[in-house]
């Protein structure tokens, strides 16, 4: 029996009849893995000390190496709870729960992404009626986009075309109790999108979609045109980035084509195949389960759970700049390891290189992950001064990759 044979998976989803899961099921059966699709509803979670535990319609659960969770807006929080409690029984889910309920949340999703240097839309939301017309003025003023956080497949998705307009309908939502974002719409790209689906660390597939008629917005299910594109280099790291910031192994990244690049309009948790595989003619079910066969055997750890038995030992990240000492040095003159500090990756400019080399060289703008002792790392963070400092806009360009190359490829014998 091969290891893949021997995998027991499951696929958590409410419409087993629909395309995306009876894709994944037909996958996977014929990789040769045992497979089951399962109502997410009809699981009872049960918490007990030192043992986890889950029913599957009133019946205890048999043992299963991995799932796929297909989570629908209507049934998140449930949902999300029966991916947590898998995770905490020590079984593989492609997509973990945090991550989920992030990537649900529109508003949410923006705000994590808003901390690094990637394209998203402007967007606000406010509750106060006073704030409403200065917050669309902030996002460069009508047209705009105003939009429902708790909208799916473009409902809840509205273009105003003057500032009244979109003040009068954000009151309105707002009066009866919904929440709703207010974007700047990118002119350049009325009617057009580009849908990134993301495995692991690269894009599987890419589609651009069209509207039709004097239809604004592009989805599949009202009515968009597809037809399939290859993505350059700048677009395809930005949806591996969006999906890795999201903590997001599997997911469907819809950005809009900017006059100064790509523009991250949302990152889905749960994106749907049958649009993407017609246009595409790609088995993407089939990479999303060669996917989990590959990874299934390695669980998911909680690092600041793992190290918080390390008294004064933490994980940070810092920025090397031109004025210090790091700059243009090898890992191994930084001295960093006497002080024992362990550099687990390196970000430059856009671009992960995991466990560097003592002979990589840094260079400012690289942005460092490190795990070891808090005061000895406290030197290398920046002070709480300049960290106001670039909250309010300064940012540190990154370096050219022609002039600083990439660290070499880690040796595995290291």
């Amino acid at each position: 029996m091969t290891a893949s044979s021997s995998l027991n998976l499951a696929i958590l989803s409410r419409s087993p009849k629909a395309y995306s899961t009876r894709r994944l099921r037909e996958s996977a059966l014929a990789r040769g893995l045992r497979c089951r699709v399962m109502d997410t509803l009809r699981f009872g979670i049960y918490v007990e000390r030192t043992q986890p535990a889950l029913t599957y319609k009133g019946e205890p659960l048999d043992d299963y190496d991995a799932i796929i969770p297909r989570i629908g807006a209507s049934i998140s929080f449930y949902g999300a709870a029966v991916v947590r409690q898998f995770e905490q029984m020590g079984v593989f889910s492609v997509n973990s729960a945090v991550a989920i309920t992030t990537a649900r949340d529109k508003l949410r999703s923006l705000q994590v992404l808003s901390r690094h240097d990637i394209g998203i839309a402007h967007s606000a939301f406010v509750r106060q009626k006073s704030d409403v017309l200065p917050a669309i003025q902030k996002v460069g003023g009508a047209p705009v986009i105003v939009k429902l956080l708790e909208g799916t497949q473009g409902i809840g998705v509205i273009l105003a075309e003057s500032e009244k307009v979109a003040e009068a309908i954000v009151e309105t939502l707002q009066a009866k109790d919904m929440n709703v974002l207010i974007q700047k719409f990118v002119q350049e790209s009325k009617g057009r999108d580009i849908r990134a689906f993301v495995i692991g660390d690269r894009v599987v597939a890419a589609m651009r979609r069209r509207a039709v008629g004097g239809e604004f917005r592009s989805n599949v299910h009202r009515g968009g045109r597809t037809e399939r594109v290859q993505l350059s280099e700048d677009y395809e790291r930005t949806a591996v980035r969006a999906a890795q910031i999201m903590g997001l192994r599997v997911a469907g990244v819809d950005m809009l084509e900017g006059n100064d690049g790509p523009v991250i309009m949302e990152v889905n948790a749960s994106p749907g195949l049958e649009g993407i595989e017609t246009c595409t003619q790609i088995d993407i079910a089939g990479e999303i389960v060669d996917y989990v066969v590959e990874h299934a055997r390695f669980d998911d750890l909680d690092v600041r759970q793992r190290l918080a038995f390390a008294r004064g030992y933490i994980v940070a990240e810092f920025t090397v700049t031109e004025t210090w000492p790091l700059a243009n040095k090898t890992l191994a003159e930084s001295g960093l390891r006497e002080r024992d500090i362990v550099v687990m990756s390196i970000n430059r400019g856009g671009q992960h290189y995991p466990v560097p080399r003592g002979s990589d060289v840094l260079y400012a703008g690289d942005v460092l992950l490190c795990y070891g002792p808090k005061l000895a790392l406290r030197e290398y963070l920046p002070t709480l001064e300049k960290k106001r400092k670039k909250r309010n806009g300064s940012r540190l360009k990154s370096p050219e990759p022609s002039e600083n190359p990439p660290p070499t490829d880690p040796d595995p014998t290291a």
